[in-house]
């Protein structure tokens, strides 16, 4: 009899994954598997991985025909849809890792612990299952090298799933930490779908471990339902520091969404400035020039020299969109400026010496858009002029924020696309990706 093929989850998640040409298909992102009480073992049914465009896709077990020298081969055969998550599915790297559960030791002890890892075996033809458990005892830190039995705090022991209670129910505080240590290479987009595909419950975990940035990233990205409910989620001072982390216009569409006492007591706990900022957006309607804009774009006076604004396009955390323009502007230079004199393309700016002026550059044929134009004179504007973003000025010319596409697009676009974001629209209809 030969001997069954075993690996480890943390270990799998590291692998590519090839077609028998060896050609690469993607790499292994988690492992799915299922629960069920006539079973003593639960049973794994596949892996979710990860594709070109960073698009998530499931590879049943059956379709896997090796799972040895630092790779994992299939048949070939994939289906590129992405993968959506069932009920009666959990994935081990977003849901059992780091889980509190208790474990048997060889001694017969009962001892606390929590999930390291998980390891797998095939136990026949292409069929998977969960065999051990790699733990640490109580909640120190883990020791490196080969697993000891023992009883004391920190300590490792690799047990046999079935003296492992707790692992499939679990309301005891599960980390997040190791999730977002599988995903830590995403962009935002693509860790806002995998956050997605979780369990509200989960879903909450993660976004408590994520820093305000790198929460405020994904959830401009997330579909409506999942912004208001991750923001509902925090504590009233947190979900502050996060809004004053998004961009403006998309902290106002999220404020719009919450109740009027809800607003208020977030922007109470906001930063002025950012509140006045939030407070003025939200007068104006969604699908108009001061709906979408944002109140951040890049300002600049007429004597800036171009070696300056150079430097300011560049900063790390501006986004593609607003770092192609620079809007000139008389002091302040912070919304609603003085008076509003023209803007200047970045491909204008490396076309000029570093030490002139920005004032003398200025693109002054693009007509303002006054903050209660329609979204669809907007769209006909940025297309007309083959513009990435539009100022919005007011009655008396001061220059209330900029406009940029990528702003546009989220309204144009139906309310489901980030759900459904792999979807190719064709003439015949739409196709699944």
């Amino acid at each position: 009899m030969s001997t069954p093929t075993r690996a480890f989850v943390g270990r799998l998640t590291e692998l590519n994954v090839f077609d028998p040409l060896g050609d690469q298909v993607g790499r292994v992102r988690d492992v799915v598997v299922t629960f069920n009480v006539s079973r003593n073992r639960p049973r794994v049914i596949g892996l979710v991985v990860e594709v070109a465009g960073r698009r998530r896709v499931f590879v049943p077990m059956t379709r896997v025909t090796s799972v040895e020298g630092g790779q994992v081969i299939t048949t070939g055969l994939v289906n590129m849809r992405r993968f959506e998550q069932r009920g009666n599915e959990t994935l081990v790297v977003a849901e059992l890792f780091e889980r509190p559960v208790r474990v048997r030791t060889e001694e017969g002890e009962v001892v606390d612990a929590t999930v390291e890892d998980i390891g797998i075996e095939q136990s026949g033809s292409r069929g998977w299952s969960v065999a051990r458990a790699y733990v640490r005892t109580g909640f120190g830190r883990p020791r490196s090298g080969l697993p000891r039995l023992g009883r004391r705090r920190g300590e490792t022991l690799l047990v046999s799933i079935e003296d492992v209670t707790g692992l499939r129910d679990s309301t005891g505080g599960q980390s997040a930490a190791r999730l977002l240590e599988a995903y830590e290479d995403l962009k935002p987009a693509d860790l806002a779908e995998v956050i997605h595909d979780l369990n509200p419950q989960r879903r909450a975990e993660v976004a408590a471990a994520l820093d305000d940035e790198r929460l405020a990233d994904v959830i401009e990205e997330l579909p409506e339902d999942d912004q208001v409910e991750i923001l509902a989620g925090l504590e009233v001072a947190r979900a502050a520091d996060v809004l004053e982390a998004m961009e403006p216009d998309d902290a106002a569409d999220l404020l719009a969404e919450l109740p009027k006492e809800r607003q208020e007591e977030l922007l109470q706990k906001m930063d002025a400035d950012e509140a006045a900022d939030l407070r003025r957006l939200l007068t104006y309607d969604e699908n108009t020039a001061g709906g979408l804009m944002t109140t951040e774009p890049v300002i600049l006076g007429p004597e800036a020299s171009i070696a300056e604004a150079l430097a300011v396009v560049r900063r790390q955390e501006l986004s593609t969109a607003l770092a192609c323009t620079v809007f000139v502007c008389r002091s302040p230079l912070e919304t609603p400026t003085g008076k509003y004199l023209g803007m200047v393309h970045i491909q204008r700016l490396l076309r000029e010496p570093p030490h002139n002026p920005v004032g003398g550059i200025l693109d002054k044929d693009v007509e303002p858009l006054p903050p209660g134009a329609t979204l669809g004179q907007v769209t006909r504007m940025l297309a007309t002029y083959d513009l990435v973003g539009l100022p919005v000025v007011d009655d008396e010319g001061h220059l209330l924020g900029a406009v940029t596409v990528d702003d546009v697009l989220d309204h144009i676009l139906p309310d489901d696309w980030r759900e459904d974001r792999h979807d190719v629209v064709t003439p015949e209809g739409v196709v699944r990706g």
